[in-house]
């Protein structure tokens, strides 16, 4: 059977019936290269139907396999390999659809000028198929890694999708920002402090006068509000926020902003325990799951200045506030001694400690030295003695 003959293909052909045509040179810089990405993709199948090949989208694979430890960059990052997910596959026809349907959806969200969570993308995107019983997704867990998939083959943040995730994480300190035209001053949002979005990107978040000197991530809402409370940022001239224990995405983005834009140091202040270190890491270095965009939301250079396995003696703190590690906290903490970004010697030394005292510790236990302690003595005194792990 001869192959069809390829017939050049007019834009506008390759727009969806009733849908007005975008128009790209209307669109802000960052919107209309990520369009150009999704059009880009959608116009390499349309060139495979037309060449009458079985249309195929190369996708990078999202596994612990695929990804590896930059020593240059110091951060986590996707390796090479890559799927093929094909058109004419039973088992790969409808994530190819499903592909399509969650591309086009953005493009018409970012072509209105518009945001939608990840939530109501699954239900703009769901419909059933025909007089069949089937529907494009029948749950929101079908289309969450379809998102991904879309971001990594695109090299396109989600958020530059225009899809958010609920606000988690606050701010507040010695800077005045920009969010969505609107001029939030830091140093006065009150005792909750600034929500931080889920997009932070530059045609969204501006930074203007910062008088900062760091920033201080601290793990938890609790703490976070100590220092609040106690105005650490006022007196200390920095930049306090927290991410409600694993922070989010756009925690994370900002992060890499301030660092980056601002040339702010970045400080992590966590618990004594697996978790606590785990936090540190996907901050500093990136995690596996989200290794395609450690080049954008990573800090390499962040410190780690506590809690510390060895700050129970240093600061005399009493054994009623430690807490037992179980098997669960042993197997990780060994697990996290063979990852190359603990490969040194003073966190092998803090990693071993911790296994040896048998013991954790959470951040609220300074406060039985004192309400304040944390903000007033321990904090300033790790600093002022430059006592950090990075």
């Amino acid at each position: 059977m001869a192959a069809r003959k390829s017939t050049p293909r007019s834009k506008a052909a390759a727009e969806p019936k009733g849908r007005p045509r975008i128009d790209v040179e209307k669109l802000e810089p960052a919107a209309r290269k990520t369009v150009g990405r999704l059009a880009g993709l959608a116009a390499g199948v349309l060139d495979q139907v037309d060449g009458g090949r079985n249309p195929s989208v190369a996708i990078p694979t999202r596994s612990l396999a695929n990804t590896f430890y930059d020593e240059k960059r110091k951060i986590v990052q996707l390796g090479d390999e890559k799927i093929e997910r094909t058109f004419f596959n039973i088992s790969m026809a409808k994530k190819f659809m499903q592909t399509f349907l969650v591309a086009d959806a953005c493009t018409e969200l970012i072509a209105s000028g518009k945001t939608t969570s990840i939530r109501d993308l699954y239900y703009m995107t769901k419909h059933t198929l025909g007089e069949t019983r089937s529907n494009t997704f029948e749950e929101q867990e079908e289309s969450d890694p379809i998102i991904e998939d879309l971001e990594v083959t695109v090299n396109s943040l989600r958020e530059e999708l225009h899809l958010f995730a609920s606000n988690k994480g606050s701010m507040a300190g010695e800077l005045t920002l920009v969010d969505a035209g609107d001029t939030i001053d830091l140093r006065r949002v009150g005792s909750g402090g600034w929500s931080v979005p889920s997009i932070v990107e530059s045609d969204v978040i501006q930074f203007k006068k910062c008088d900062a000197q760091y920033v201080l991530l601290v793990e938890k809402d609790a703490v976070w509000r100590r220092f609040n409370e106690d105005k650490y940022w006022k007196k200390h001239k920095c930049i306090i926020v927290h991410g409600g224990g694993q922070p989010p995405r756009g925690v994370r983005r900002l992060l890499r902003r301030m660092n980056e834009e601002l040339k702010l140091p970045v400080y992590v202040l966590v618990d004594n325990d697996p978790w606590g270190f785990y936090i540190y890491s996907v901050v500093k270095q990136g995690s596996i799951n989200l290794a395609y965009e450690s080049m954008r939301m990573a800090v390499p250079g962040a410190r780690f200045v506590g809690l510390s396995s060895f700050d129970r003696d240093r600061f005399a703190l009493p054994d009623n506030v430690t807490i037992r590690l179980d098997d669960s906290d042993v197997s990780r903490t060994k697990q996290m001694l063979g990852y190359k970004w603990f490969d040194k010697p003073q966190w092998k030394r803090e990693l071993d400690h911790m296994i040896k005292s048998g013991v954790k510790l959470e951040l609220e236990a300074l406060s039985a030295k004192g309400i304040s302690f944390i903000t007033e003595e321990y904090l300033p005194r790790k600093l002022k003695e430059r006592d950090w792990l990075e």
